[in-house]
């Protein structure tokens, strides 16, 4: 079942996706020829107006041909006032930019809907305090609420060590034990660790470990606003800084995820409820919205790129130049397709 979920979820992002195109195609006067979710063979179709919805076997992905617009052959044009070739280069690009947009605006709308559900939030209340710790030489113990650092509130867990990492080395601290106020003072120490994306980094502790006590927070109308807006940017920020490392080389690429891997996480976040679900599903939704930005052929941000160089320059690619390229684009896309199913099959074996 968790399987189906995660399968429906995907397919639903990929449709807000296309919906974005097609909405901004039809406002330009695109005449939009078909409108598909997923690859191969049709397994439902039916014509609407002028366009052909279907639903199609392989529901890894999905498209929206529209008149005088084909990734697959660039130099299939049109010259009819309803085809995508007879736009400007500014009513393309927001044609483009609009699937991805539209996938931003459905993880900010996830992200808002969590909120109406009650978002679980880390108490600061310490489970353990670690030997030889800076926290047991000030006296800290099991089951004490932080509640300021250096005159600084705490209210939730996270808030510490985002305090602590701002802070000079030493420390005022005031807990909460059994209803009484103690103030104490230590001193940090700054460890080596790695980051999400296995770099070495340098950061300071106290040696205090979570109790695993939460509270559920709902958020008033702007508040919520807030936190949608503020976790739609962490996503973004997030993928971003991954594309970068991964193109950079900081991050190898046996850390490339394939669809596989996207589905079991998936299918992993339905099994704990519809808030872990909801979350990861905005977290894909803007990844799909960021990949898709990216400046190769074949991709949203492929065809950004050729009417920038039109909007620059007053004249529109060649043919043979844009051919090659969106070739070019569909060899990238494939190696990283074949690179993430790669390493997919592998941690399936153990292999990692």
């Amino acid at each position: 079942m968790s399987f189906i979920v995660s399968l429906l979820v995907l397919s639903f992002l990929i449709f807000f996706h296309e919906l974005g195109h097609f909405l901004a195609a039809r406002a330009m006067n695109v005449k939009v020829l078909v409108f598909s979710i997923g690859f191969g063979k049709k397994l439902f179709s039916r014509q609407i107006g002028d366009t052909q919805w279907s639903i199609s076997a392989i529901p890894l992905g999905g498209y929206v041909q529209m008149k005088g617009q084909d990734d697959s052959d660039p130099t299939k044009i049109n010259l009819d006032s309803d085809s995508y070739s007879t736009k400007t280069p500014l009513q393309r690009i927001f044609i483009l930019v609009a699937g991805p947009f539209a996938n931003f605006f459905l993880a900010f709308m996830l992200y808002l809907a969590m909120t109406d559900l009650g978002i679980p939030k880390p108490l600061p209340i310490i489970g353990e305090v670690s030997k030889d710790s800076p926290a047991l030489v000030a006296g800290l113990q099991k089951g004490d609420k932080i509640i300021q650092i250096n005159n600084t509130p705490i209210a939730y867990w996270e808030d510490i060590g985002n305090t602590i990492e701002k802070a000079n080395d030493t420390m005022d601290f005031r807990i909460e034990r059994k209803g009484k106020i103690i103030d104490t003072r230590l001193t940090s120490k700054v460890i080596t660790d790695q980051n999400i994306y296995g770099e070495a980094i340098q950061r300071k502790i106290v040696g205090i470990v979570f109790s695993g006590d939460t509270t559920i927070v709902h958020y008033g109308f702007m508040d919520s606003i807030v936190y949608a807006w503020d976790k739609t940017v962490w996503a973004s920020t997030l993928i971003f800084e991954s594309v970068k490392k991964l193109i950079t080389g900081a991050v190898g690429l046996d850390k490339l995820g394939g669809v596989i891997t996207i589905v079991d996480v998936t299918a992993q976040a339905s099994n704990m409820g519809l808030l872990a679900l909801l979350s990861f599903a905005a977290l894909v939704s803007v990844n799909l919205g960021v990949l898709n930005l990216l400046p190769i052929p074949a991709l949203d941000g492929g065809h950004i790129m050729f009417n920038l160089y039109e909007m620059i320059t007053h004249k529109a690619p060649s043919l043979e130049m844009m051919l090659r390229f969106t070739i070019a684009g569909w060899m990238i896309l494939i190696a990283l397709m074949l690179i993430g199913l790669f390493n997919d099959i592998n941690r399936l074996m153990g292999g990692g």
